[in-house]
């Protein structure tokens, strides 16, 4: 049976202590999962499952936040949720679920998605609560503790990323976010946020137009002295959510909703945990090789922008064209707000693709523990 998208919405990307720092991360969602539903016209009594993405599990997002987000919104306490950690991966993981129980027949409608308010739940807190999540077991192992920073440096040295290189990505992440928001691109995928103090948050705040080589260049290096990865070419602290619909095809014809997508291939890969960041390249290389596609076939690639050396390694590698890669900015410009990053960028990335006329779309993200997800979307009746 196969799971297609009939739906995808977001909210936007507010900047740490921005717009959405007001806003509890349960009914930031619940407003994304409301919107979700109105779009589409359905009852939400038909969703089976909520499986909702989120990094720091503790504080207001703590208690399985997909539940809690579910009854914030109203919907009937027969909808149940599970929330998911795989690190920055967790929302796209949960759309890569989603789709597995659809196509094994334990769901015919269910909601994919997450949310990261990182102004409420700072990053790392959860690694702070008592002990540490590197076991005696795991330190016999790796002598250096994995940080994503240092990792991002690793892989600058090991891809022969210099810092004018990184800089120029990054630039032009706001750019291209900058034109994206300007023509209106971003506004179909965008339900605005009403906050405690009233005001509406309708747009991504992170864009810095204007963003030159040389500004950047005056930034100093966060993990090395001598290193190349600061605040200006690494991604942003951000509040956000988003979600994706699923149904199976037949729920899809029962309900009168029109297919947007499927999901062609998914998959998830590993790498060095200490490097951390290199695991979208593997990751790429399986989903590639499952789904019987060439990096020719494919019409535009997300790889998200922890780091400005994640994106520019990964081209290295597959000889992208530069056009095809993030072609409205990235996490850079817009943001990451963790456990919503993934759903964020499937819904640009559909949207794109609905914009061009692209048959296929292949995202991949960099996550905790060495890992990356990689999924490959086929747009329904493209040329």
């Amino acid at each position: 049976m196969s799971a297609v998208v009939v739906g995808a919405v977001r909210s936007p990307v507010g900047k740490r202590n921005g717009g959405l720092a007001g806003v509890h991360p349960a009914d930031l969602s619940a407003v994304v999962l409301n919107a979700l539903v109105d779009r589409s016209g359905i009852d939400p009594a038909i969703v089976e499952d909520v499986i909702w993405g989120c990094v720091q599990q503790l504080g207001d997002q703590a208690n399985d936040i997909a539940r809690n987000a579910v009854l914030a919104a109203g919907w009937p306490e027969s909808v149940p949720g599970v929330t998911v950690d795989r690190q920055c991966g967790s929302s796209q993981q949960a759309l890569n679920f989603a789709v597995a129980s659809v196509e094994a027949g334990h769901y015919d409608v269910v909601v994919a998605g997450g949310v990261e308010s990182m102004s409420r739940v700072a990053m790392g807190s959860a690694a702070k609560v008592g002990g540490s999540p590197y076991s005696p077991g795991f330190s016999a192992r790796y002598e250096t503790a994995p940080n994503q920073g240092v990792g991002a440096e690793m892989i600058a040295e090991r891809w022969g990323l210099d810092r004018t290189e990184l800089d120029t990505f990054s630039a032009r992440s706001h750019d291209r976010a900058a034109t994206a928001q300007d023509s209106g691109w971003f506004d179909e995928q965008i339900v605005p946020i009403p906050t405690p103090d009233g005001t509406v948050v309708g747009k991504d705040e992170g864009i810095r137009r204007g963003t030159t080589v040389e500004k950047l260049a005056t930034l100093k290096p966060v993990f090395r002295e001598d290193g190349v990865i600061h605040a200006g070419n690494a991604s942003q602290i951000s509040d956000g959510s988003a979600a994706l619909l699923i149904m199976s095809e037949d729920a899809a014809r029962k309900y009168g909703l029109s297919p947007i997508a499927a999901i062609h291939t998914a998959v998830v890969a590993a790498a060095d945990p200490v490097v951390m960041l290199s695991a979208p390249i593997p990751a790429t290389e399986k989903v590639l090789l499952r789904s019987g596609l060439t990096v020719d076939d494919i019409g535009v690639f997300e790889v998200n922008e922890a780091f400005a050396s994640v994106p520019l390694a990964w081209q290295k590698e597959f000889g992208v064209d530069s056009n095809k890669l993030n072609p409205n900015g990235g996490a850079i410009a817009l943001g990451h707000p963790l456990g919503g990053s993934g759903a964020r960028i499937l819904t640009d990335m559909i949207a794109h693709m609905r914009r061009n006329d692209l048959r296929y779309g292949l995202q991949t993200m960099c996550e905790g523990g060495g890992q990356a997800n990689a999924t490959i979307l086929e747009l329904m009746g493209a040329n």
